[in-house]
C-alpha cells in the first residue's frame, strides 16, 4: 500500500467495533493511522484491543478535542449521541464505503478503480448480481477483472487489496452507506426505485430519497423509468439519464421490444441482448426490470453486447428473490420471501397472470390497499399467515371481494408453512403460480426471510406431487 493520504493525517475515531468497524480499523492501522475505536460494549472493545492492538474508548467518554475525522459503521443512526456530537463540532463523519472510495481515489492501492454502483428500495441485490455476472463475462474481451462488493460479494477493502488486481468494483449500496458518503463518485450509478423504507432511521421519505439519489452524482446515471417518483424527480436533469423500462425503449434507454431485452443506443450500443425476456431469472416483471437496469449500466460502462447476453443468461437468482423452487403439473412455485414490504410484493406480482398468493407476517403499519387495488385481478386465491393476516384479509376483502381467502392459524413456523402450501395447492391449476411474496416482515414467526423462504420451498417440493 502507498503512504496514507492527507485526509488521514489527524487522529481518527471509528464508531462501532462490529464487522464494519473492525474492517476499517484493520485497514487504517495498516496505514499507520492514529485510530481509536468507540463502542459501548466492553467485551467488544477488549476483543478488538487484543486482536488488532488498537486503542478503544467507551462511547460516553470520547474527548472530541483529539479527533479530526469519524468513520462510522453504516447502521449507526445520524441521531445517535456519538454521531450527533461529532456533527455538532463540525467533524466530517463518513462510512466504510466512503472511506474505501477515498483511499482508492488517493491511490493507496494503486491506480483508482472503476466503480459501478447500484441502489434502490427493491431489486438491488439481483441487479448487482446480474451486473457482476455481465462484467465477469466481459473480462475475456476487456481484460479487466471485476468484483461484487458492498452488501453482496466481499468488502471493498478486500477487493482493493486483492491480487491479481480488481479493476472494476460492482457495488450494491444501501441508503445507510450512501447517507455517510460525500465524495463517492461512481463511473455509473443506478437508482432502481424508491418506496417507504427505513423512515425511522432517515427521519422522512424525502431524506431517504435524497440519500439514495446521491448515487446519481457520478459520471453517468441510470434510473428506473417505471417508478413514478424516480422518473419525476430525477428523470429530467442534465446530463441526460439513461432509463430502463419494461416497455418499448426510446433512444438512450433499455427496455422490452418484440418480447426481447433491447438496448436502444446506449453509449453507442444498439442490440437485442435477450431474445425472450420470459427466460430471465427471476421470473416475472421484477426480473425483467433488474436485467434492464444491469444491461443499462453495463452498456454505459463499455461491456460488449455479447457479454451482456452471456452474463444475464448465466445469472442464477439469489435465494428468496423470485427463485422458481418447484414446478409440478403446470403449477410454478416462486419464493420471493425477500418481498418484505408492499412495494416489493407489488413488483413480484406484476408480470404474473394467475397467482395463488401466500402472504402475511409483520406489516409494521404498511398500507397494502394500493397493492391490492392494482393487482386484484391477478390474485386467484390468497393464503395468509402471521400476526397481521387479519389486516391483510380485511384489505383484500375490500379490494377484491371475489378472491377466496384461507387464514392459517398455526403459529408454528413449519406447520404454518406446510398448511399454507397445502391450501395453495388446492387452489392452483395448470398455468397458475403459487407465489410467496409476503408484503411483510418475517420475525413474528421465523428467524428471518431466509428461513421463511426455505420452508416454503421445502413444503412445495414435498406437498406438490
Amino acid at each position: 500500500m502507498s503512504p496514507r493520504p492527507d485526509f488521514l493525517n489527524g487522529r481518527v475515531l471509528i464508531a462501532g467495533a462490529g464487522v464494519s468497524g473492525r474492517g476499517c480499523a484493520a485497514v487504517l492501522a495498516g496505514l499507520g493511522v492514529d485510530i481509536t475505536v468507540a463502542d459501548g460494549n466492553a467485551e467488544s472493545r477488549a476483543r478488538l484491543e487484543s486482536e488488532l492492538g488498537v486503542a478503544t474508548v467507551d462511547t460516553d467518554t470520547v474527548d472530541w478535542a483529539d479527533y479530526s475525522l469519524v468513520v462510522t459503521s453504516p447502521g449507526w443512526r445520524p441521531d445517535s449521541p456519538l454521531l450527533a456530537a461529532a456533527a455538532s463540532r463540525g467533524l466530517d463523519v463518513i462510512g466504510d464505503v466512503e472511506l474505501a472510495y477515498r483511499l482508492d481515489l488517493a491511490e493507496v492501492f494503486g491506480a483508482p478503480r472503476r466503480w459501478l454502483a447500484i441502489t434502490g428500495t427493491n431489486g438491488k441485490t439481483t441487479t448487482t448480481g446480474m451486473l457482476a455476472a455481465i462484467m465477469a463475462a466481459d473480462e475475456q474481451r476487456s481484460g479487466l477483472r471485476s468484483q461484487a462488493v458492498g452488501n453482496i460479494g466481499i468488502s471493498p477493502f478486500d477487493a482493493l487489496a486483492a491480487t491479481p488486481r480488481v479493476d472494476i468494483l460492482v457495488a450494491e449500496l444501501s441508503s445507510f452507506q450512501l447517507h455517510w458518503s460525500s465524495q463517492l463518485h461512481p463511473e455509473v450509478g443506478a437508482l432502481l426505485n424508491l418506496a417507504d423504507d427505513h423512515l425511522d432511521w432517515h427521519g422522512s421519505f424525502d431524506a431517504y430519497a435524497a440519500d439514495k439519489a446521491k448515487i446519481l452524482g457520478g459520471d453517468h446515471a441510470v434510473i428506473g423509468l417505471d417508478d413514478d417518483y424516480v422518473s419525476t424527480h430525477y428523470g429530467h436533469t442534465e446530463p441526460p439519464r439513461i432509463g430502463f423500462t419494461h416497455t418499448e425503449p426510446a433512444p438512450g434507454q433499455v427496455g422490452v421490444s418484440a418480447g426481447g431485452l433491447f438496448i436502444n443506443d446506449v453509449a453507442g450500443v444498439t442490440a437485442t441482448v435477450i431474445e425472450d425476456v420470459t427466460t430471465l431469472q427471476p421470473a416475472g416483471l421484477a426480473g425483467v426490470l433488474d436485467a434492464a437496469a444491469a444491461a443499462a449500466v453495463a452498456a454505459r460502462a463499455g461491456a460488449h453486447p455479447a457479454s451482456i447476453t452471456e452474463g444475464l443468461q448465466s445469472y442464477v437468482v439469489a435465494g428468496h428473490r423470485g427463485e422458481i423452487v418447484h414446478d409440478h403439473a403446470g403449477v410454478t412455485f416462486i419464493d420471493n420471501s425477500k418481498a418484505t414490504n408492499p412495494h416489493a410484493a407489488e413488483i413480484a406480482l406484476r408480470g404474473l397472470d394467475s397467482v395463488v398468493w401466500v402472504a402475511g407476517g409483520q406489516l409494521k403499519g404498511a398500507d397494502v390497499s394500493e397493492l391490492l387495488r392494482t393487482h386484484a385481478d391477478r390474485i386467484k386465491a390468497a393464503v395468509l399467515v402471521g400476526v397481521d393476516k387479519h389486516l391483510l384479509a380485511q384489505a383484500l376483502t375490500k379490494a377484491a371481494p371475489h378472491v377466496p381467502i384461507v387464514l392459517v392459524e398455526s403459529r408454528d413456523p413449519q406447520a404454518a408453512m406446510d398448511e399454507a402450501v397445502a391450501a395453495a395447492v388446492q387452489h392452483a391449476d395448470a398455468g397458475d403460480t403459487v407465489l410467496l411474496a409476503p408484503a411483510a416482515a418475517s420475525l413474528d414467526m421465523y428467524t428471518g426471510m431466509s428461513q421463511r423462504g426455505d420452508m416454503f420451498a421445502a413444503a412445495a417440493r414435498r406437498l406438490a406431487r
